[in-house]
């Protein structure tokens, strides 16, 4: 071994033993959320509904019929996930988030439960934070995926074949060999054929830890231009306050929604997918998300209605952002493989197994070296 390829297994290894442990549980838990959706709507049947022919009701009905189950809450956001769906309010009572589902052709409310009291919401916190507050395990999650990145570089460089008739039986892994030998093959086989998902599941998980990541992302794709409109922050305006609380026909929290939904289902009409985020403080916007597709998010329209008059101050749709804010909306369609369906979240599964097992086989290479080392000097 040549003293670069030395130097290379040094840091390949040490780093790996410095994040074994972290690598393992994003990893694991990564396997189990990439079909979360899917496994939910097996075991729970008030995610789904059977289609009718009448239009879905207005957002003012489920907020009603979420006041008269939580008279002292307020209800925060809807979302309307398609024909085929439940529609979901979200509602702040007793500083907790609870999820509310509702029949959105009837209004009838089908299950209730916190938001954050799920088994995959658990997962999906472990995943983001490892088991730390998340100031502290945002960090410590972020730092071990760079170091990760840099550890399939270094596999890659350590793994590659000099002698082309050596390159044959690196591809492949030999099941019929020893235990030993079949570990190290999945350890450097399976390694090289998902180092770029990995490094590429890897990079866009990053924007969930860091900023500069997403901000890197948007200026790459946009080859370095900036797009201040983007970056906008809307309000509305304060100025319409007294004239619109003076009014009979002001418009309320849910006369408001209702009209911004009827605004999106016109300029988006192939939207199936409906977000609706109501006003958070005075001053702040009803924000509205259109997607094409329920539970994907790539390929969104975005707006911003006016709290007060309800006056569209913001459209933007998919088609007319830049090419770094098409990527950035479509960063965790990409992290999770749904970007490519069903084959997609399929292939992010097994090479997120693949990362979970590569610190167990990396540590078994370690402890046979480390035997055979010392059996040798036991002999000598």
């Amino acid at each position: 071994m040549t003293d670069t390829k030395k130097a290379f297994l040094f840091v390949h290894r040490w780093l790996g033993f410095i994040t074994g442990f972290s690598v393992f549980i994003v990893s694991i838990t990564g396997c189990m959320y990439c079909f979360q959706d899917d496994i939910q709507d097996l075991l729970y049947d008030y995610r789904t509904v059977k289609p009718q022919p009448q239009p879905l009701l207005m957002p003012s009905v489920f907020q009603h019929a979420a006041q008269i189950k939580y008279p002292h809450g307020k209800v925060t956001s809807f979302i309307y996930y398609g024909k085929l769906r439940s529609l979901q309010v979200r509602l702040l009572n007793d500083k907790k988030v609870i999820a509310l589902y509702f029949n959105p052709y009837s209004a009838k409310l089908l299950h209730a439960e916190p938001l954050k009291g799920t088994f995959f919401a658990y997962i999906k916190e472990v995943h983001l934070y490892l088991f730390l507050p998340k100031a502290i395990g945002k960090i410590v999650n972020g730092v071990s995926v760079i170091i990760f990145v840099l550890i399939m570089i270094s596999g890659i460089v350590l793994w590659w074949p000099r002698r082309k008739v050596d390159r044959k039986r690196s591809f492949t892994i030999k099941w019929g060999a020893k235990w030993k030998r079949v570990n190290y093959n999945l350890h450097n086989v399976l390694g090289f054929y998902t180092a770029v998902i990995l490094i590429l599941m890897a990079i866009t998980g990053l924007s969930f830890s860091f900023k500069w990541m997403t901000s890197g992302l948007y200026r790459t794709a946009n080859l370095g231009k900036d797009y201040p409109l983007e970056k906008n922050i809307f309000k509305s305006d304060s100025t319409a306050v007294a004239v619109a609380t003076s009014r009979q026909d002001s418009l309320h929290a849910g006369r408001l929604a209702d009209h911004s939904y009827q605004v999106l289902r016109q300029k988006s009409p192939q939207a199936e997918y409906i977000l609706l985020f109501l006003p958070a403080k005075a001053g702040s916007v009803l924000s509205g998300t259109a997607y094409p597709k329920a539970l994907h998010f790539s390929y969104s329209d975005y707006y911003s209605f006016d709290q007060y008059t309800g006056k569209l101050i913001n459209f933007l749709p998919h088609t007319s952002k830049s090419a770094g804010m098409q990527l950035n909306n479509m960063n965790y369609d990409i992290h999770t493989g749904q970007i490519a369906g069903f084959g997609g979240k399929l292939l992010a599964f097994c090479c997120s197994l693949v990362s979970a097992s590569l610190p167990i086989t990396g540590l078994i290479l370690y402890l046979g070296k480390q035997k055979r080392s010392k059996k040798k000097r036991v002999q000598r």
